[in-house]
């Protein structure tokens, strides 16, 4: 069949079954590739939609009578959501796993045998089992597609040894093998490509480039004003309670650290959640369904939680602890801003982080090279975080090895000119010494400033602002127009927010809130925000939002709706139809199915189960005059 009649097939299938009109960059390479019964071996940016590059393909060899696609997956959930997605996309998807009970379990392979299933997900446990190749030899198998396949090399940070047998699939199949992956280095791209036995493959690799996405770090040596930290970019988020938009992920490093800061959090009077692999499956379960349905929209969590994750709105991602390495950071950093619209990634830094991940280390037993790759691992993300550079810049250097052709992303901290040096903050990790306080002359600048303020603020957002710091975020209360603003660059942000509290604890300067504890002048009366009503002692009474970015009246019934399908099919709500299409749906506001199958993100199955409903729904709620 010539490739370009079955790259426009392809893209039929793209558009009919996952309604999107054309391929993502990366993904008609790597589905060109698996046509023509290539071996490939992709790594796309986490969110940049890999799946797709096997999926359609599959579902091609499918409907041409060439057999099933295998699809070898590290985590049980995470099978679990690729097949009620498909399935809800009218694709025969099944999972093989064990979760499930004997009769499950044979219904499945009897299945599989019929030839009725288009894929078929396994784990790497089970793939890797004698029986299992001898069931792949009783059937057609059009493909493999090893999903997470950094986890064959031992160089990298999540490495399985079930996948190293999967080259051993080869022996029983004579079919073409893809794998794919978000985090990888050349190094690493080169031992996937040799341990799976991939022959003469393709290699598909993008760019890293994630314009929505901002990445900052912070040197702060105490745990408590990392919490400080941490509400400080919650508030920015708008996330906070039950009121806001958007979900945020704080990962730590251990268990107790976890629990330490969610802790901390509630008594902020913030709704949070944690996950780690200590506590009870049931307790995880409802902790990540919680999180999911929005219940709690906060989650303090270990590296345990996350993979497969693929939640379109988190709008931020705090590392409250330095992760192991620059690949597990940026694969978790990923999980950030998947719908598109604009989110932050924060990582503390300290040398203390560092010690941590050496014990954990310790811990694991390893062979001596795979101990000093760990080693490198640590002095790689330490350079990320001390090297005075852009940090997409950094990210795409690490790994693509390419530095002088990459331009400046304008948004993270060090573009900003907000990142500071860490190298004080490492000597102060390292003897411990006290901050030197302001002198007299700096105190009086800090009560001048907040003498000027028209509302309270963050101690954090007040030290940037008097140290000079750009970020947009202080454009509120006026924090860049003020006199004294950049007065104190001289001195670092920890000692100018200790002369805050200095002067807190002096009675010169008020907390004042409770969720979000802010700075004011004793005394001083607060204006009533925009909104307030008479007789309400300031309280602001907000309307519903109805800007293009958060939808109106549509996207509200249209949001509950999704929620009510999710829960009477067992699925997740992104899988009835994503944000995006739900806010598309309100901006064009479709009177037909004729008009609602150009609603990109809907493919004919989903407009076939749930159109009439979308469009009644649309009727009631349409926009009048």
């Amino acid at each position: 069949m010539p490739r370009t009649k079955s790259l426009a097939q392809a893209r039929r299938v793209l558009s009919d079954v996952f309604g999107h009109a054309k391929f993502r960059a990366g993904q008609s390479e790597a589905v060109a590739a698996v046509i023509a019964k290539r071996d490939a071996v992709v790594l796309l940016p986490t969110g940049a939609g890999k799946s797709v590059c096997y999926q359609v393909p599959a579902l091609l060899a499918a409907r041409a009578g060439a057999g099933t696609t295998i699809v070898v997956s590290p985590l049980i959930a995470l099978m679990q959501d690729q097949v009620g997605a498909l399935i809800g996309r009218g694709v025969a998807a099944a999972a093989l796993h064990s979760h499930q009970d004997d009769d499950e379990q044979r219904e499945v392979v009897a299945s599989f045998l019929r030839g009725e299933l288009e894929l078929l997900y396994v784990s790497p446990e089970r793939a890797a089992q004698d029986g299992f190749r001898r069931l792949l030899g009783r059937t057609p198998i059009a493909l493999i597609a090893i999903d997470e396949a950094h986890c064959v090399s031992q160089w990298g940070h999540d490495f399985r040894p079930d996948y190293m047998a999967l080259s051993r699939l080869r022996d029983v199949v004579d079919a073409p093998m893809i794998g794919l992956t978000a985090t990888a280095t050349p190094a690493v791209m080169d031992e996937i490509a040799a341990s799976l036995a991939l022959r003469d493959p393709v290699v598909v690799r993008t760019g890293f480039e994630r314009p929505n996405l901002s990445f900052d770090v912070s040197a702060i040596r105490t745990e408590s004003a990392r919490v400080d930290a941490v509400r400080d970019a919650l508030d920015r988020a708008g996330i906070r309670g039950r009121s806001g938009r958007g979900r945020a992920i704080v990962y730590c490093s251990t268990r107790k650290v976890t629990e330490r800061v969610a802790k901390a959090l509630r008594a902020a009077g913030m709704s949070v959640g944690y996950y780690h692999a200590g506590r009870t499956k049931l307790a995880r379960e409802r902790a990540q369904l919680a999180f999911e349905a929005g219940r709690t929209r906060i989650l303090v969590a270990t590296n345990a939680f996350g993979m497969g994750i693929d939640l379109p709105d988190i709008r931020l991602i705090v590392h409250f602890q330095t992760p192991g390495s620059v690949e597990a950071y940026y694969q978790e950093a990923g999980r950030a801003g998947r719908d598109g619209d604009p989110a932050r990634c924060i990582l503390f830094f300290g040398r203390a982080d560092l010690a941590t991940q050496r014990r954990l280390m310790d811990k694991s037993p390893t062979s001596a090279a795979f101990g000093e790759r760990r080693g490198d691992a640590l002095a790689e993300i330490e350079n990320y975080a001390t090297r005075m550079q852009c940090r997409h810049r950094a990210l795409v250097c690490h790994f693509t090895g390419l530095d002088d052709d990459e331009p400046d992303c304008t948004r993270c901290d060090f573009c900003l000119g907000d990142a500071v040096e860490i190298e004080t903050a490492r000597a102060t990790d390292e003897s411990k010494a006290a901050i030197d306080p302001l002198p007299d002359s700096a105190n009086d600048v800090i009560l001048a400033a907040v003498d000027r303020l028209t509302r309270p603020v963050g101690r954090r957002n007040l030290a940037q602002a008097l140290r000079g710091g750009k970020a947009k975020t202080l454009s509120r209360a006026g924090l860049l127009t003020l006199p004294e603003y950049g007065s104190l660059s001289q001195y670092n942000e920890d000692s100018v927010i200790a002369g805050i509290d200095a002067l807190l604890d002096a009675g010169l300067l008020a907390r004042t809130g409770v969720k979000y504890p802010t700075v004011w002048m004793p005394g001083k009366p607060q204006r009533a925000t925009r909104g307030s009503r008479a007789g309400t002692g300031g309280t602001t009474t907000r309307k519903p939002r109805t800007s293009s970015r958060y939808g109106g009246d549509i996207a509200r019934a249209l949001d509950n709706y999704r929620k009510r399908t999710a829960r009477s099919l067992g699925w997740k709500a992104y899988m009835v139809f994503q944000r995006k299409v739900i806010l598309a749906i309100d901006r064009e506001e479709p009177d037909s199915l004729e008009a609602l199958s150009r609603i990109r993100g809907l493919g004919p199955a989903k407009i076939e189960r749930f159109g009439s409903d979308v469009l009644r729904l649309v009727q009631e709620h349409r926009r009048r005059g």
